[in-house]
């Protein structure tokens, strides 16, 4: 079973993904700790190479993590891995639709309300060491938003404790695997 958490930043993604993929018995995969394994950190090389460059490897690296495995299990997205421009990479369409098209996608927000959800995620986003600035940081949740309320993916409120999240998705996963009445 492969499960894909999809999301702005701070919006629980690796958290979430951990405590999931521990309680499902599947492997749990960060896209950005995978990336980061293979370009070093990831703020230096966007400040080296630009971000449609970052986002190109981000994608490749995907693409090289799929054609490596079978299952991957649960699959933490970076932030923006919705959001990038459909021609950063020649498989990038084709990845969108399919990720936004399984039905063990979640995408994880803060909160449906997009002025809760860009407060937020500026919360959360302002206390991680990247050194963003709060209005840059609400920018691009603004921007991204409708974004992530357009995929058409179940949508999953992430303002609540973590395990209660966990609970919401396996009880999704769940209702999925229900044989179909015909």
């Amino acid at each position: 079973m492969d499960v894909r958490l999809v999301g702005p930043g701070g919006a629980g993604k690796s958290t979430i993904g951990a405590l999931l993929a521990d309680r499902l018995g599947l492997a749990f995969l960060d896209l950005d700790r995978h990336l980061a394994g293979r370009i070093g950190d990831i703020g230096e090389y966007i400040e080296r190479h630009g971000y449609h460059v970052y986002a190109r490897e981000n994608v490749e690296t995907y693409c090289s993590m799929q054609r490596g495995y079978m299952h991957l299990g649960v699959i933490a997205f970076s932030s923006g891995f919705m959001t990038y421009p459909r021609d950063i990479h020649p498989e990038y369409s084709r990845v969108c639709q399919h990720i936004a098209g399984h039905p063990n996608t979640f995408v994880l927000l803060p909160s449906l309300n997009r002025d809760a959800c860009v407060a937020e995620t500026v919360r959360r986003q302002i206390a991680r060491p990247f050194g963003r600035s709060a209005a840059k940081e609400e920018a691009v949740i603004r921007t991204r938003f409708e974004i992530y309320m357009a995929v058409p993916a179940r949508k999953i409120e992430s303002m609540r404790p973590p395990a209660e999240v966990v609970d919401e998705i396996v009880a999704a996963l769940a209702l999925d695997k229900r044989p179909t009445r015909l």
